[in-house]
């Protein structure tokens, strides 16, 4: 990767860390009584992240170490994870900082094709393993509220996870006709129909069809003759979106000894949910911690609780995407 993008995208990252602090959803006076509340648990917290995104970069290194070309090195992997997380972060409809870094970073060990495939089939993955998990949260609801406590079943809450559930097959089933035969050259072909953007897009497609296409072969490759490690690299994504209910788990079972890990995974999966849907917003704030007080409140918790929660949340990621922005300086010297 030329030095000059590395500098800009650390310069960027550390420019939305800045501006991230100084417009902080909490006075300082609040943070340090939710640090203080938190005790020794928020550094534990902290750790668990590191072995979460562990987990994500083991998953990405199985994208993109496929016994073809250059080996990546597992240290460059982790690298590449944690800072395109952290530039995902700060970025405004996400997606937008951290994969263009990590194809630009990858080109110089195994070229611009195969850069842009994995990449693409790693984001592919993340997000799968997202609706995976919302899938199965709603099924964990209904078993835990519905059969094993014998609730009624309420007309729109059948309605609702009735929708959700259709919803999340349906996206499943996109990504499973984009894993086996890839997505690319159907996406411009849907953007060259689409006005202020189909001159550029149906442009770009006639000029780089071949390139767009040896991206869509590199991606089925993965589902159709590698399928061990692609299930592995899905498997490795949803166990990372388990583990870090742990997270919620250790948070507010502090202060609702009742709340139990079940109870954790769905408020993870419906805060998750929630914040997503608005992922216009850098580091998706106020959705976030709105989403987790609606979340806590669907488990009998109070809102108060999954506010405090999302503030000790949002200090872990303001953490480690100071840590990600960081390794973007340390990556361009080990280069």
């Amino acid at each position: 990767m030329k030095k000059n993008w590395q500098t800009i995208f650390f310069l960027f990252g550390l420019a939305a860390v800045v501006l991230m602090l100084f417009t902080f959803d909490a006075d300082w006076i609040r943070v340090r009584q939710v640090l203080s509340q938190a005790g020794i648990w928020f550094p534990v917290i902290v750790l668990l992240w590191g072995f979460i995104y562990l987990m994500n970069a083991c998953s990405f290194g199985l994208i993109i170490n496929d016994g073809t070309g250059r080996r990546v090195p597992f240290s460059k992997v982790f690298q590449l994870t944690v800072s395109g997380y952290a530039l995902n972060y700060v970025t405004p409809l996400g997606l937008m900082g951290g994969e263009p870094y990590r194809i630009l970073e990858l080109q110089g060990y195994v070229g611009g094709r195969k850069a842009t495939s994995a990449v693409i089939l790693y984001s592919m993955m993340h997000i799968c393993s997202h609706f995976c998990f919302w899938l199965s949260a709603v099924a964990l609801y209904v078993v835990l509220h519905f059969v094993a406590d014998s609730y009624a079943l309420d007309l729109w809450m059948c309605i609702m996870l009735g929708v959700m559930t259709v919803v999340f097959v349906a996206v499943l089933w996109v990504f499973s006709l984009g894993y086996r035969k890839g997505f690319v050259v159907k996406v411009f072909g849907l953007l060259s129909r689409i006005p202020f953007v189909k001159k550029w897009a149906a442009g770009y497609l006639e000029r780089h069809r071949a390139d767009l296409e040896d991206v869509d072969n590199q991606i089925a490759f993965l589902h159709t003759q590698r399928r061990a490690p692609f299930w592995w690299s899905l498997l490795l994504e949803y166990s990372a979106r388990v583990v870090s209910c742990l997270e919620y788990w250790l948070l507010i079972g502090m202060l609702e000894p009742g709340f139990t890990f079940w109870d954790s995974i769905l408020v993870m999966a419906f805060s998750s949910l929630f914040s997503n849907l608005i992922f216009f917003s850098p580091m998706q704030m106020g959705g976030y911690e709105g989403g987790m007080a609606l979340a806590a409140g669907g488990v009998q918790v109070p809102g108060a609780y999954g506010l405090y929660t999302a503030l000790v949340a949002r200090l872990r990621q303001v953490v480690w995407t100071v840590i990600g922005v960081i390794l973007i300086k340390v990556g361009k010297r080990n280069d």
